[in-house]
Protein backbone atom coordinates (compact mmCIF):
# COMPACT_ATOMS: atom_id res chain seq x y z
CA UNK A 1 0.00 0.00 0.00
CA UNK A 2 1.56 3.33 -0.75
CA UNK A 3 1.63 6.48 1.51
CA UNK A 4 1.74 9.89 0.13
CA UNK A 5 3.57 12.97 1.83
CA UNK A 6 1.97 16.11 4.30
CA UNK A 7 3.54 18.90 5.44
CA UNK A 8 0.79 20.65 8.02
CA UNK A 9 1.16 24.07 9.71
CA UNK A 10 -0.11 24.03 12.90
CA UNK A 11 -1.02 27.31 15.02
CA UNK A 12 0.12 26.66 18.17
CA UNK A 13 -0.34 28.92 21.17
CA UNK A 14 2.01 27.69 23.36
CA UNK A 15 5.02 29.48 21.41
CA UNK A 16 6.69 26.84 20.21
CA UNK A 17 7.46 26.19 16.41
CA UNK A 18 5.98 22.80 15.54
CA UNK A 19 7.21 20.22 12.59
CA UNK A 20 4.96 18.08 10.65
CA UNK A 21 7.14 14.94 9.41
CA UNK A 22 5.57 11.45 7.34
CA UNK A 23 7.17 8.92 5.81
CA UNK A 24 5.82 7.18 2.64
CA UNK A 25 6.80 4.78 0.07
CA UNK A 26 5.98 5.40 -3.58
CA UNK A 27 7.79 6.22 -6.74
CA UNK A 28 11.25 8.06 -7.11
CA UNK A 29 9.30 10.40 -9.38
CA UNK A 30 8.89 14.10 -9.44
CA UNK A 31 6.00 15.87 -9.06
CA UNK A 32 4.17 17.35 -11.93
CA UNK A 33 0.80 19.59 -12.53
CA UNK A 34 -0.39 21.42 -15.04
CA UNK A 35 -2.63 24.58 -14.90
CA UNK A 36 -6.41 23.37 -15.55
CA UNK A 37 -7.48 23.49 -11.86
CA UNK A 38 -6.34 22.14 -8.37
CA UNK A 39 -8.34 19.43 -8.50
CA UNK A 40 -6.70 18.31 -11.48
CA UNK A 41 -3.14 19.13 -10.21
CA UNK A 42 -4.10 16.72 -7.11
CA UNK A 43 -5.56 14.10 -9.16
CA UNK A 44 -2.12 13.99 -11.16
CA UNK A 45 0.20 14.08 -8.37
CA UNK A 46 3.35 11.30 -7.68
CA UNK A 47 3.28 9.50 -4.66
CA UNK A 48 6.63 10.74 -2.95
CA UNK A 49 8.86 8.81 -0.82
CA UNK A 50 10.88 9.70 2.19
CA UNK A 51 11.10 11.41 5.69
CA UNK A 52 10.47 15.54 5.09
CA UNK A 53 9.98 18.44 7.16
CA UNK A 54 8.95 21.65 7.65
CA UNK A 55 9.53 24.72 9.67
CA UNK A 56 7.14 27.86 10.54
CA UNK A 57 7.27 29.88 13.57
CA UNK A 58 3.24 28.88 15.37
CA UNK A 59 0.93 31.99 14.66
CA UNK A 60 2.36 31.79 10.91
CA UNK A 61 1.42 28.76 10.25
CA UNK A 62 -2.40 28.45 10.74
CA UNK A 63 -2.85 27.49 7.29
CA UNK A 64 -3.88 23.98 8.03
CA UNK A 65 -5.51 21.76 10.88
CA UNK A 66 -4.65 18.49 11.59
CA UNK A 67 -7.21 16.23 10.63
CA UNK A 68 -9.15 18.23 8.63
CA UNK A 69 -10.61 16.49 5.56
CA UNK A 70 -10.25 19.63 3.16
CA UNK A 71 -6.31 20.28 4.11
CA UNK A 72 -5.04 17.58 2.00
CA UNK A 73 -1.85 17.94 0.17
CA UNK A 74 -1.54 16.87 -3.53
CA UNK A 75 -0.71 13.53 -2.53
CA UNK A 76 -3.79 13.00 -0.63
CA UNK A 77 -1.74 12.64 2.90
CA UNK A 78 -2.37 10.22 5.48
CA UNK A 79 -1.72 10.08 9.44
CA UNK A 80 0.38 12.87 10.18
CA UNK A 81 2.90 13.07 12.93
CA UNK A 82 3.84 16.19 14.59
CA UNK A 83 6.63 17.20 17.22
CA UNK A 84 7.75 20.44 18.38
CA UNK A 85 11.42 21.91 17.37
CA UNK A 86 13.00 24.88 18.82
CA UNK A 87 13.46 27.54 17.33
CA UNK A 88 11.68 29.63 14.13
CA UNK A 89 11.29 28.41 11.29
CA UNK A 90 13.72 30.76 9.10
CA UNK A 91 16.09 29.72 11.92
CA UNK A 92 15.86 25.61 11.76
CA UNK A 93 15.89 26.15 7.64
CA UNK A 94 19.36 27.55 7.98
CA UNK A 95 20.79 24.65 9.90
CA UNK A 96 19.25 22.26 6.66
CA UNK A 97 16.98 20.28 9.69
CA UNK A 98 14.03 21.21 7.42
CA UNK A 99 12.97 21.03 3.70
CA UNK A 100 11.20 24.91 3.69
CA UNK A 101 10.30 27.48 6.43
CA UNK A 102 7.34 29.60 7.04
CA UNK A 103 8.21 33.11 7.77
CA UNK A 104 5.99 36.36 8.52
CA UNK A 105 8.32 38.24 6.94
CA UNK A 106 10.17 37.99 3.56
CA UNK A 107 14.32 36.72 4.29
CA UNK A 108 16.88 39.48 5.31
CA UNK A 109 19.60 40.03 2.77
CA UNK A 110 22.21 38.30 5.44
CA UNK A 111 19.57 35.62 5.45
CA UNK A 112 19.65 35.09 1.96
CA UNK A 113 23.69 34.83 1.79
CA UNK A 114 23.23 32.30 4.90
CA UNK A 115 20.96 30.11 2.80
CA UNK A 116 24.30 29.24 0.39
CA UNK A 117 25.58 26.89 3.17
CA UNK A 118 22.07 24.77 2.98
CA UNK A 119 21.33 25.11 -0.74
CA UNK A 120 23.21 23.02 -3.06
CA UNK A 121 23.15 25.99 -5.80
CA UNK A 122 21.78 29.23 -5.75
CA UNK A 123 20.44 31.30 -2.79
CA UNK A 124 16.88 30.46 -1.35
CA UNK A 125 14.17 32.40 -2.14
CA UNK A 126 10.59 33.07 -0.65
CA UNK A 127 6.73 32.66 -2.05
CA UNK A 128 3.84 34.31 -0.90
CA UNK A 129 1.14 31.50 0.14
CA UNK A 130 -1.15 33.24 2.65
CA UNK A 131 -2.43 36.87 4.03
CA UNK A 132 -3.29 37.70 7.23
CA UNK A 133 -5.25 40.22 8.45
CA UNK A 134 -4.46 42.39 11.51
CA UNK A 135 -7.00 43.07 13.66
CA UNK A 136 -6.66 46.05 15.99
CA UNK A 137 -9.21 44.57 19.14
CA UNK A 138 -10.59 46.11 21.89
CA UNK A 139 -12.66 45.54 25.13
CA UNK A 140 -14.76 49.04 25.85
CA UNK A 141 -17.64 48.31 27.98
CA UNK A 142 -21.15 49.21 26.23
CA UNK A 143 -19.24 49.30 22.62
CA UNK A 144 -17.45 46.36 21.67
CA UNK A 145 -19.74 44.04 24.04
CA UNK A 146 -22.81 45.21 21.84
CA UNK A 147 -21.02 44.47 18.94
CA UNK A 148 -19.87 47.57 17.62
CA UNK A 149 -16.86 48.35 15.78
CA UNK A 150 -14.92 51.99 16.36
CA UNK A 151 -13.40 53.73 13.54
CA UNK A 152 -10.32 55.51 13.57
CA UNK A 153 -7.61 56.61 11.18
CA UNK A 154 -3.81 55.52 10.96
CA UNK A 155 -2.79 58.74 13.38
CA UNK A 156 -4.96 57.79 15.72
CA UNK A 157 -4.44 53.92 16.43
CA UNK A 158 -0.75 55.24 16.47
CA UNK A 159 -0.92 57.94 19.06
CA UNK A 160 -2.77 55.68 21.21
CA UNK A 161 -0.53 52.49 21.10
CA UNK A 162 2.67 55.47 21.65
CA UNK A 163 0.56 56.62 24.44
CA UNK A 164 0.09 60.10 23.33
CA UNK A 165 -3.77 58.88 23.50
CA UNK A 166 -4.83 57.93 26.85
CA UNK A 167 -8.18 57.82 27.09
CA UNK A 168 -11.35 56.41 25.02
CA UNK A 169 -13.50 59.75 25.03
CA UNK A 170 -10.22 61.82 23.63
CA UNK A 171 -11.90 64.42 20.54
CA UNK A 172 -9.29 62.12 17.89
CA UNK A 173 -11.50 58.95 18.67
CA UNK A 174 -14.88 60.94 19.46
CA UNK A 175 -14.91 63.32 15.89
CA UNK A 176 -14.69 59.62 13.84
CA UNK A 177 -17.33 58.15 16.11
CA UNK A 178 -20.14 60.78 16.67
CA UNK A 179 -22.54 57.67 16.96
CA UNK A 180 -20.94 56.38 19.78
CA UNK A 181 -21.28 56.98 23.08
CA UNK A 182 -17.92 56.76 24.47
CA UNK A 183 -16.99 56.91 27.98
CA UNK A 184 -14.34 58.77 29.99
CA UNK A 185 -12.07 55.22 30.24
CA UNK A 186 -8.48 55.13 30.40
CA UNK A 187 -7.18 53.07 27.41
CA UNK A 188 -4.62 50.23 28.16
CA UNK A 189 -2.42 49.13 25.57
CA UNK A 190 -1.46 45.33 25.19
CA UNK A 191 1.08 44.84 22.62
CA UNK A 192 3.80 41.71 22.42
CA UNK A 193 6.35 41.19 24.74
CA UNK A 194 8.40 38.36 22.30
CA UNK A 195 9.52 38.78 19.39
CA UNK A 196 7.09 39.21 16.60
CA UNK A 197 6.52 39.34 12.68
CA UNK A 198 2.85 40.40 13.55
CA UNK A 199 4.70 43.22 15.63
CA UNK A 200 7.12 44.34 12.70
CA UNK A 201 4.11 43.95 10.34
CA UNK A 202 1.94 46.39 12.26
CA UNK A 203 3.98 48.91 12.98
CA UNK A 204 5.04 49.20 9.44
CA UNK A 205 1.58 50.19 9.00
CA UNK A 206 2.15 53.49 11.23
CA UNK A 207 5.62 53.58 9.35
CA UNK A 208 4.29 54.10 5.91
CA UNK A 209 1.32 56.12 6.34
CA UNK A 210 1.70 58.31 9.74
CA UNK A 211 5.41 58.30 10.34
CA UNK A 212 5.70 61.49 11.88
CA UNK A 213 3.49 59.60 14.94
CA UNK A 214 5.19 56.80 14.35
CA UNK A 215 9.39 57.76 14.80
CA UNK A 216 10.79 53.89 16.01
CA UNK A 217 12.91 51.75 14.10
CA UNK A 218 11.12 48.89 12.28
CA UNK A 219 11.40 46.30 14.56
CA UNK A 220 10.10 42.81 15.30
CA UNK A 221 10.35 43.88 19.25
CA UNK A 222 7.99 46.51 20.87
CA UNK A 223 9.70 49.78 20.59
CA UNK A 224 8.55 52.17 23.54
CA UNK A 225 7.25 51.25 27.39
CA UNK A 226 3.36 52.04 26.72
CA UNK A 227 0.86 49.66 28.10
CA UNK A 228 1.72 45.93 29.13
CA UNK A 229 3.14 43.53 27.11
CA UNK A 230 2.08 39.54 26.89
CA UNK A 231 3.20 36.78 24.97
CA UNK A 232 2.02 35.62 21.58
CA UNK A 233 -1.20 36.11 20.15
CA UNK A 234 -3.42 33.99 22.59
CA UNK A 235 -1.48 36.05 25.52
CA UNK A 236 -2.37 39.37 23.73
CA UNK A 237 -6.05 38.56 23.10
CA UNK A 238 -6.51 36.91 27.12
CA UNK A 239 -4.96 39.60 28.62
CA UNK A 240 -7.67 42.49 26.17
CA UNK A 241 -10.22 40.25 27.57
CA UNK A 242 -9.59 40.56 30.58
CA UNK A 243 -10.23 44.48 31.51
CA UNK A 244 -12.15 47.02 30.04
CA UNK A 245 -11.05 49.54 28.73
CA UNK A 246 -7.78 47.62 26.89
CA UNK A 247 -6.91 47.97 22.90
CA UNK A 248 -3.93 46.07 21.16
CA UNK A 249 -3.59 44.08 17.70
CA UNK A 250 -3.14 40.38 16.90
CA UNK A 251 -4.37 37.85 14.54
CA UNK A 252 -7.56 38.18 12.86
CA UNK A 253 -8.37 34.48 13.36
CA UNK A 254 -7.89 34.74 16.67
CA UNK A 255 -10.54 37.78 17.52
CA UNK A 256 -13.30 36.02 18.98
CA UNK A 257 -15.81 38.28 20.46
CA UNK A 258 -13.68 41.08 20.76
CA UNK A 259 -14.23 44.27 18.94
CA UNK A 260 -12.15 45.45 15.94
CA UNK A 261 -11.61 48.70 14.65
CA UNK A 262 -12.56 49.71 11.31
CA UNK A 263 -9.65 51.51 9.97
CA UNK A 264 -9.83 54.49 8.13
CA UNK A 265 -9.12 53.97 3.80
CA UNK A 266 -9.37 57.52 1.83
CA UNK A 267 -12.44 58.66 2.65
CA UNK A 268 -14.50 55.73 4.52
CA UNK A 269 -13.67 53.18 7.40
CA UNK A 270 -13.27 49.82 6.09
CA UNK A 271 -13.84 46.66 8.86
CA UNK A 272 -11.49 44.11 8.61
CA UNK A 273 -12.40 40.66 6.82
CA UNK A 274 -10.43 37.76 4.87
CA UNK A 275 -11.43 39.58 1.61
CA UNK A 276 -10.52 43.35 2.90
CA UNK A 277 -7.02 42.04 3.57
CA UNK A 278 -7.22 40.43 0.42
CA UNK A 279 -7.74 43.70 -1.69
CA UNK A 280 -4.87 45.64 -0.18
CA UNK A 281 -2.36 43.05 -1.60
CA UNK A 282 -4.30 42.86 -4.96
CA UNK A 283 -3.28 46.64 -5.00
CA UNK A 284 0.18 46.43 -3.86
CA UNK A 285 3.23 45.90 -6.10
CA UNK A 286 6.56 43.01 -5.88
CA UNK A 287 9.19 44.77 -4.42
CA UNK A 288 12.46 44.77 -6.82
CA UNK A 289 14.51 45.93 -4.94
CA UNK A 290 15.05 42.74 -2.73
CA UNK A 291 18.39 40.54 -3.40
CA UNK A 292 18.20 37.10 -5.25
CA UNK A 293 16.89 35.08 -7.52
CA UNK A 294 13.02 33.92 -8.09
CA UNK A 295 12.27 35.70 -4.76
CA UNK A 296 8.27 36.79 -4.91
CA UNK A 297 8.39 39.79 -2.17
CA UNK A 298 5.32 41.93 -1.62
CA UNK A 299 5.71 45.44 -0.53
CA UNK A 300 2.53 46.50 1.04
CA UNK A 301 0.31 49.33 0.10
CA UNK A 302 -0.78 50.43 3.45
CA UNK A 303 -1.72 54.01 2.03
CA UNK A 304 -4.43 52.31 -0.57
CA UNK A 305 -7.40 53.71 -1.21
CA UNK A 306 -8.79 50.56 -3.08
CA UNK A 307 -12.41 50.01 -2.55
CA UNK A 308 -12.90 47.64 0.31
CA UNK A 309 -9.39 47.15 1.26
CA UNK A 310 -8.24 46.83 4.66
CA UNK A 311 -4.64 48.04 5.25
CA UNK A 312 -2.90 45.94 7.84
CA UNK A 313 -1.95 42.79 6.94
CA UNK A 314 0.47 40.39 7.27
CA UNK A 315 1.69 38.23 4.17
CA UNK A 316 3.49 35.18 5.25
CA UNK A 317 6.00 33.22 2.84
CA UNK A 318 7.38 29.87 3.15
CA UNK A 319 10.83 29.63 1.92
CA UNK A 320 13.07 26.97 0.02
CA UNK A 321 16.47 26.30 -2.31
CA UNK A 322 16.18 26.36 -5.73
CA UNK A 323 18.30 22.80 -5.51
CA UNK A 324 18.78 20.39 -2.95
CA UNK A 325 20.88 17.29 -3.17
CA UNK A 326 18.11 14.86 -2.34
CA UNK A 327 15.52 14.53 -4.96
CA UNK A 328 12.57 13.61 -2.90
CA UNK A 329 13.31 16.87 -0.84
CA UNK A 330 13.02 19.24 -4.14
CA UNK A 331 10.12 17.42 -4.81
CA UNK A 332 8.44 17.30 -1.85
CA UNK A 333 9.03 21.03 -1.25
CA UNK A 334 7.45 21.85 -4.39
CA UNK A 335 4.36 19.58 -3.92
CA UNK A 336 3.64 21.19 -1.18
CA UNK A 337 3.98 24.96 -2.35
CA UNK A 338 2.22 23.57 -4.93
CA UNK A 339 -1.15 22.57 -2.75
CA UNK A 340 -0.79 26.13 -0.53
CA UNK A 341 -0.83 28.42 -3.46
CA UNK A 342 -3.15 26.20 -5.56
CA UNK A 343 -7.43 27.41 -5.09
CA UNK A 344 -7.64 24.09 -3.13
CA UNK A 345 -4.59 25.03 -0.61
CA UNK A 346 -6.28 28.45 -0.42
CA UNK A 347 -9.34 28.13 0.39
CA UNK A 348 -8.70 25.05 3.25
CA UNK A 349 -6.07 27.80 4.93
CA UNK A 350 -9.47 30.42 4.71
CA UNK A 351 -11.51 27.54 5.89
CA UNK A 352 -9.30 26.73 8.34
CA UNK A 353 -7.97 30.11 10.20
CA UNK A 354 -9.94 33.03 8.43
CA UNK A 355 -6.73 34.04 6.18
CA UNK A 356 -7.54 36.05 2.73
CA UNK A 357 -6.86 34.50 -0.09
CA UNK A 358 -3.80 35.41 -2.91
CA UNK A 359 -5.62 37.83 -5.87
CA UNK A 360 -5.05 35.98 -9.03
CA UNK A 361 -3.00 38.91 -10.07
CA UNK A 362 -0.24 37.60 -7.42
CA UNK A 363 -0.80 34.16 -7.98
CA UNK A 364 -0.06 34.74 -11.96
CA UNK A 365 2.84 36.28 -11.05
CA UNK A 366 3.91 33.62 -9.01
CA UNK A 367 3.51 31.23 -11.87
CA UNK A 368 4.51 33.44 -14.70
CA UNK A 369 7.61 33.62 -12.60
CA UNK A 370 8.22 29.75 -11.55
CA UNK A 371 7.01 28.07 -14.46
CA UNK A 372 9.51 29.16 -16.80
CA UNK A 373 11.89 27.34 -15.09
CA UNK A 374 9.94 23.95 -14.43
CA UNK A 375 12.35 22.05 -17.07
CA UNK A 376 15.27 22.97 -15.09
CA UNK A 377 14.21 20.05 -12.44
CA UNK A 378 17.70 18.04 -13.01
CA UNK A 379 17.61 14.46 -10.77
CA UNK A 380 20.54 12.56 -10.19
CA UNK A 381 22.19 10.96 -7.05
CA UNK A 382 23.20 14.18 -6.15
CA UNK A 383 21.49 17.14 -6.77
CA UNK A 384 17.63 18.00 -7.73
CA UNK A 385 17.11 21.67 -9.10
CA UNK A 386 13.67 23.07 -8.64
CA UNK A 387 12.03 26.51 -9.09
CA UNK A 388 9.38 27.18 -7.03
CA UNK A 389 5.03 26.10 -8.02
CA UNK A 390 3.71 25.49 -11.39
CA UNK A 391 -0.07 25.18 -10.20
Amino acid sequence: MQKNILVRSIAALSGIVMLASVAACGDNTATTTDNSSSSDSTSKSTPISGNFSGAAPPLSRPLLKLGSPASRAPTEPRSPTTRPVPGAGVQTFLTGATAWAGSDKALADDEVEQSKSVCTEGTAFDVPVYISPIAVVFNLKGVSDAGKHINMDAATIAKIFDGKITKWNDPAIADQNKDLKLPDTAITVVHRSDKSGTTQNFVSYFKDVTPDNWTYDLSENWPNEVGQGAKGTSGVISTVKQADGTIGYADFSQVGDLGTVAVKVGDKYNEISAEAGSKVIGDSKQDDTVKGDNRIVIKINHATEAEGAYPIVLVSYDIVCPAYKDTKQAEFAKAWLTYVTSDEGQKAAQDAAGTAPLPSSLKSKITQVHRGHQDQVMTSARKVVWTGPDN
